[in-house]
């Protein structure tokens, strides 16, 4: 969802949270955040909420939904603290936590922010050693961890998460030598965004990772996530071009890239298509969710048409 339109910060903030509660009453099954600090794809004078602090307020405004990020960036906070910070969220919300987290992407963010931006084998081995820290933290009394990035000694994590044995850990990233095994290894769900033919091979090369090091497969959950327009031809045009005007993207790419859209029964056939090959689980981002009732109607709509679950993201 794109809060461009909203301009008070305030108002902003109660936008989100009417959205989180609209989600929440229309039955779906969690909502998402992503963790930038400058608006997405290019930085404009924009409030972006921190998306940690956001999960914690929203965690108190909601009392059944779950609460993820799309996707926590691992470079922007020390392991352990990360890892801290969700076992009290998962608290405070009463196991409602979901840790989404990948390696990191958007290099204008790092570098106005002060952070480095190491290449991308280097910001993966850095997840690699993050994915163990966390892990660590969450199940042990006091957690140890040497690493060549990362060094915890002695480190105690209470309280420790509602869920057991940890909040659910996704893996952002579709990279099939590293992010695919990481996901193996640590993940218990898989992300993509890709057209169904790729996704399938995707999922196939994640089945060779769990076979080679020795992880049930179907232990994994496998999930999408699409720009979602839903309506008829002049609906879907009048939020494309809201959001090419608010984004300054090109209403063809927006087009070609989100290709979930149109009315009830052709988003169902899509998101049926995934489900054939192996897709469980289906976020969508609906860049007009602030409209009051497009979270509701999605969900009226089409929740009857599908057999997965869904949940809506916001930016």
């Amino acid at each position: 969802m794109d809060l461009a339109d909203v301009p008070d910060p305030i108002e902003k903030y109660e936008t989100m949270s009417r959205c989180a509660r609209e989600a929440e009453q229309a039955g779906y099954d969690a909502i998402f955040l992503y963790d930038h600090f400058h608006t997405v794809p290019e930085p404009r004078l924009e409030s972006v909420f921190e998306c940690w602090t956001s999960i914690a307020a929203l965690a108190r405004d909601t009392s059944t939904i779950r609460l993820g990020q799309m996707v926590t960036c691992n470079s922007y906070r020390p392991p352990s603290l990360l890892a801290k910070m969700a076992s009290g969220i998962d608290v405070m919300s009463h196991g409602r936590l979901i840790l989404g987290i990948g390696a990191g992407w958007y290099d204008h963010e790092y570098h106005a922010y002060g952070y480095q931006y190491p290449d991308t084998p280097e910001r993966l081995r850095m997840l690699r050693e993050s994915l163990q820290v966390i892990k660590a933290m969450w199940t042990q009394d006091e957690a140890t961890f040497e690493g060549q990035y990362y060094q915890v000694r002695g480190a105690i994590n209470e309280p420790k998460s509602v869920q057991k044995p940890h909040p659910p850990i996704w893996i952002g990233g579709a990279g099939e030598k590293v992010t695919l095994k990481l996901v193996a290894q640590y993940g218990d769900a898989c992300n993509f965004n890709a057209d169904v033919a790729t996704v399938k091979h995707k999922l196939d090369v994640l089945r060779q990772h769990c076979d080679t090091v020795g992880r049930d497969y179907d232990s994994i959950l496998k999930t999408v996530e699409f720009y979602t327009m839903l309506g008829n031809k002049r609906e879907i045009d009048r939020v494309v071009a809201d959001h090419a005007r608010r984004t300054g993207q090109a209403e063809s790419y927006i087009r070609e890239w989100h290709p979930l859209h149109g009315d009830a029964g052709r988003i169902a056939e899509i998101i049926n298509e995934y489900a054939e090959v192996g897709i469980q689980y289906v976020i969508v981002n609906l860049p007009n969710a602030f409209e009051g009732g497009v979270i509701s109607r999605f969900g009226e709509e089409v929740f009857p048409r599908i057999g997965l679950k869904t949940e809506v993201k916001r930016n």
